[in-house]
């Protein structure tokens, strides 16, 4: 492990809610929920005025409404995350070469291979001028941990939020993590965490008192050992800057349980359409072909198919969803379902021409004595279920979902605040204005369209490139 706290951890302090509130000024200072807004979306983020609450990460919205009734909830809006992300990346890498992203507002910096730190004095003042530079730059506050591990650096920035600064300085480890819960270590989930505490440990510091082999007889030789060694603040992981993805998938939650089979099969194939479209867009191929359906009663099963070589081919990822399909019990009804991509290689125009040949050998095979209901679920089109992420449905150009930017002809720049009766209600402000007034309209208001997100920070970067409002029906 290294000698000086020259590992940086940033995380964006609750980045979707914060940008909601940095995006709608009558929001600020108040608790704002933002995911999939139909009965069985979840939340993806809660501000802190929410959290006050009760209000959480993956609760069902559900619940959330009943603790934060007066919330303003919202809908992600992922492409004016990704455009922040994108800036808060680009302020990570002007200080290392060593930058390894988690997600879109968590990430690692190396700041010794970029030269920028070399001792704790040095490494804070980095900290605390990055800080300053997000701000600036989109508007939004995260937290910095700084240490001389991964691990460690991860805990700092936890205990440093919100908008704070922790740094752990070398030699003073095991002293900060003794008194702290089990659950600080990554990998100790509930699970983990009650197994632990039937066996009397219940602090980082007993986790060493208690030795390996007492660890590996309770957990298994590899969760254990590694265990043993966090609790000593071992870590010699390196920062990564490239994480190379291990599979694409998409999945989609719906309101009502899908009982129909032949919507089921459609769901799937649409499902497998969108999954390629990602695959493409990261310019890779897969062998493994993944199928997930969770159904009525919340049990979730999964069902693969490993190809005879990579593909980014549509129909071949369709052909091998549907026949996972066959092998899946959905008599009582779904609630969701996903298709995913694992193997993935890069893409070679040889591996798709032998996957091409390999599968029209096998559609002249099939084709001599197949089932009516594979026939039947091998095909199919139309788009019954619920838009997420990255999906663009045209009958969602009029569907005016809270959280959405729309424009008015009159009014300008607006966002919706809800929605019904034939009736939208916009309230019409900015990031850069005093709180709006609010607006009443028909739906079908000709003067009233969906618009794009505009940059948090007036002057900032432009608009999100991409013009399809963002809709769905939960964040999963």
């Amino acid at each position: 492990m290294r000698t000086a706290p020259t590992i940086l951890h940033l995380d964006m302090d609750a980045f979707y809610a914060s940008a909601e509130q940095a995006s709608k000024p009558s929001l600020r200072g108040k608790a704002v929920v933002v995911g999939g807004i139909g009965p069985r979306g979840v939340v993806a983020t809660a501000s802190y005025e929410a959290r006050v609450f009760g209000v959480h990460s993956a609760m069902p919205i559900g619940q959330a409404r009943r603790l934060a009734p007066n919330a303003a909830y919202l809908v992600p809006r992922f492409r004016l995350y990704r455009e922040v992300s994108e800036q808060v990346m680009g302020l990570l890498r002007e200080l290392s070469p060593l930058v390894e992203p988690l997600s879109l507002d968590e990430a690692f910096v190396d700041l010794e291979a970029g030269e920028a730190a070399w001792d704790a004095a040095s490494a804070r003042l980095v900290g605390e001028r990055l800080r300053d530079e997000i701000k600036a730059v989109t508007g939004l506050t995260g937290s910095v941990g700084l240490a001389a591990s991964k691990m460690l650096a991860k805990i700092a920035s936890e205990e440093a939020k919100p908008d704070g600064l922790v740094l752990i300085v070398p030699g003073t480890e095991r002293a900060m993590l003794g008194p702290m819960s089990v659950r600080t270590l990554p990998g100790v989930g509930p699970a983990t965490g009650d197994h632990l505490r039937r066996a009397g440990i219940t602090t980082v510091e007993e986790i060493a008192e208690a030795g390996e082999d007492e660890l590996v007889r309770l957990l298994g030789k590899s969760h254990g050992a590694s265990l043993y060694a966090m609790a000593l603040a071992h870590d010699d992981r390196p920062v990564v800057a490239e994480r190379d993805a291990k599979s694409v998938s998409v999945e989609d939650t719906y309101d009502v349980d899908i009982h129909d089979r032949v919507r089921v099969r459609t769901e799937v194939q649409r499902l497998a359409e969108r999954c390629v479209q990602r695959l493409r867009g990261a310019e890779r191929s897969g062998r493994t072909v993944v199928l997930k359906v969770r159904r009525y009663d919340f049990s979730t099963l999964t069902r693969s198919e490993t190809l005879r070589g990579p593909t980014d081919d549509p129909a071949v990822v369709r052909e091998a969803a549907a026949r996972l399909l066959e092998s899946v019990d959905t008599t009582g009804g779904v609630r969701l379902l996903g298709v995913g991509v694992t193997g993935l290689a890069d893409y070679t125009q040889e591996d798709l021409f032998a996957q091409a040949r390999a599968q029209a050998e096998a559609d002249a095979h099939a084709a001599e004595g197949v089932r009516e209901g594979e026939a039947e679920g091998a095909g199919g089109a139309g788009d019954e279920g619920q838009a997420a992420e990255d999906e663009v449905v045209e009958a969602a150009d009029r569907r005016w979902v809270a959280g959405r930017d729309v424009r008015h002809e009159q009014f300008g720049h607006g966002w919706v605040q809800g929605s019904g009766l034939g009736r939208v209600t916009v309230r019409f402000e900015t990031p850069y204005s005093e709180p709006g007034r609010v607006r009443t309209f028909r739906t079908d208001d000709p003067a009233l369209v969906p618009a794009e997100p505009l940059p948090l920070v007036e002057g900032g970067a432009g608009r999100c490139a991409a013009r399809e409002p963002d809709v769905g029906s939960g964040v999963v």
